[in-house]
């Protein structure tokens, strides 16, 4: 199989990461590019060196669909281990195991503890629970692949704690731009659900005081479903079975053609096979849909499911986000949640670089009044906001021009150049939460930046990576920003270094005051060029 350009990208930089010396790495690709496609084509490349694989997951519909994919994309067949069968002298290679199984020292001991030097863990959110880390351990000799969607911070300081590294990293964003992904429409439902009373367990929401803050709404609910998404073929996830049957119900009562599918359906299968026909238009769900099923041409996610993990929210969402034929985007019916803490995981978090982009998305999407395109929006607001920080830092600057300072403090820096990585990075692995070295300290110093101000070894050391990058492209530096900024000109991070050294140098002849003919808030040095 031909893989897509960002594909083959990520193949070569597990490998890069593996041949260099780091044994754990991570893959992160959101829902629908392909991360079993890469991983098949990972383990193919490590077979051919002779070597030999497991592929661990926690669900079967995991395991079956990485044996079909590693045969359809690379010709090789999987040995299975799982309940009665054993891949212990298997001819095969390639094991798709079952953790729950290979958990149980019986079946452990039964391999010799260098037996797989390569071992992919799908839904990698999991490799650090203890039935993942016993078996894990006990291979401790193998290369390590997790793959993943889209982790939030909290995921990634908890991965950081196992895996070393992040080997290759493709967004949703990315995805949609580049028409691997279909985009995603937002529509905002003013229906206001009060979820300030549901108890919060192991960092979530607890399910069953959902379904009963739920109960409550799920008429009116059920009738936003008839009025928006009658044209759809929609997936409903809901937090409890017994509110996804009622739910279900309630949509049939209403005439549309609803089924409802949980852990426990008898005819579970033919069942999503029907609704994938389209004998149905609706599929309700509680949380069974998150992992492990495909359907390419679900073009509506409702999700009455609220959840602080935004990996979850991902994983809900990324059910519809496939391209099929005759489908222009996916439409995610947003509520109004009502929360004590803005902590709920909205359609903004697919996207959103940092909280204050998420949140001005969605006071968008609430003022809107009908759908809008979420890569869209979430442009715009970006604007809005950097344009709000301009403001601010521009303020700041006036209030330090009586200030004399020597060195540029970092977050000016960062501001003034809308390194929105910077400014909003949060540690991940352990070295990365270090104090900064005295070699990072005096390196930072140099460029003109204040290194006390630096809080870790991995904010040091991205930030030397951006200044070093900036003046091998030749853009302004530190402390030419900072001066110029001074004197009220706009976007000077993005000014070449030689234009602003001019412009320093005019206003300089001139008795350190600008020229009189130029005006600072309007002037872009781009124009003057091409004049």
């Amino acid at each position: 199989m031909q893989l897509r350009p960002y594909q083959q990208e990520a193949k070569e930089a597990i490998l890069e990461e593996w041949d260099s010396g780091v044994d754990k790495t991570l893959l992160v690709l959101p829902t629908g590019t392909g991360k079993t496609i890469v991983f098949a084509s990972v383990i193919a490349e490590r077979v051919r060196r002779g070597g030999r694989a497991l592929v661990l997951a926690h669900r079967a519909e995991l395991l079956d669909q990485a044996a079909d994919k590693l045969a359809t994309a690379t010709g090789l067949q999987c040995a299975v281990e799982k309940a009665e069968q054993t891949a212990v002298d298997s001819f095969f290679r390639v094991t798709v195991g079952s953790v729950q199984t290979l958990m149980r020292d019986k079946r452990l001991n039964a391999y010799p503890r260098g037996y797989y030097d390569t071992i992919v863990v799908d839904e990698a959110h999991h490799a650090i629970s203890d039935s993942y880390q016993k078996v894990l351990d006990y291979f401790d000799s193998a290369k390590v692949l997790g793959v993943t969607a889209t982790p939030d911070r909290g995921d990634m300081q908890s991965l950081g704690e196992y895996f070393d590294s992040v080997a290759y990293e493709y967004s949703i964003v990315q995805a949609i731009r580049e028409n691997y992904l279909c985009p995603i429409k937002v529509l905002n439902i003013p229906l206001s659900i009060d979820l300030s009373g549901v108890a919060v367990q192991s960092g979530d929401y607890q399910v069953s005081g959902l379904g009963t803050a739920l109960d409550p709404y799920l008429e009116q609910i059920a009738d936003e479903i008839v009025k928006n998404c009658k044209d759809r073929k929609t997936v409903v996830f809901l937090p409890l079975i017994a509110t996804s049957q009622k739910f279900c119900q309630m949509l049939q009562d209403r005439g549309i053609k609803a089924t409802e599918v949980n852990g426990d359906s008898p005819d579970r299968t033919e069942k999503l096979e029907a609704f994938d026909r389209g004998d149905y238009q609706v599929i309700c769900n509680a949380m069974l849909l998150t992992e492990g099923w495909d359907c390419p041409s679900v073009d509506c996610i409702v999700v009455l499911r609220p959840t602080k993990v935004r990996s979850l929210y991902c994983q809900m969402v990324g059910r519809g986000t496939r391209l099929n034929q005759g489908k222009n985007d996916l439409l995610v019916l947003d509520f109004l949640w009502l929360t004590e803490r803005h902590e709920l995981c909205r359609p903004a978090c697919l996207v959103a670089r940092n909280k204050d982009v998420a949140d001005r998305m969605t006071e968008v999407f609430e003022a809107s009044g009908y759908a809008l395109d979420l890569d869209e929006t979430e442009v715009t607001a970006s604007e809005d906001v950097q344009a709000q920080r301009e403001e601010s830092l521009a303020q700041e600057l006036k209030a330090m021009r009586k200030r004399k300072r020597q060195l540029v403090d970092p977050l000016q820096f960062e501001m003034s150049i809308a390194a929105e990585d910077l400014s909003g990075y949060v540690p991940a692995f352990g070295w990365e939460m270090m104090p900064a070295s005295d070699a990072q300290k005096h390196a930072i110093e140099k460029f003109g930046l204040d290194p006390d101000e630096i809080e870790n070894a991995g904010k040091a050391s991205l930030l030397l990576d951006r200044l070093i990058k900036r003046k091998n492209e030749g853009y302004s530096t530190p402390k030419q920003i900072r001066l110029l900024e001074r004197y009220g000109f706009r976007h000077v991070g993005d000014w070449e270094f030689e234009v602003a050294s001019k412009m320093i140098s005019r206003i300089a002849i001139n008795s350190w005051r600008v020229p009189i003919n130029v005006s600072p808030e309007a002037y872009d040095p781009r124009k003057e060029i091409t004049a």
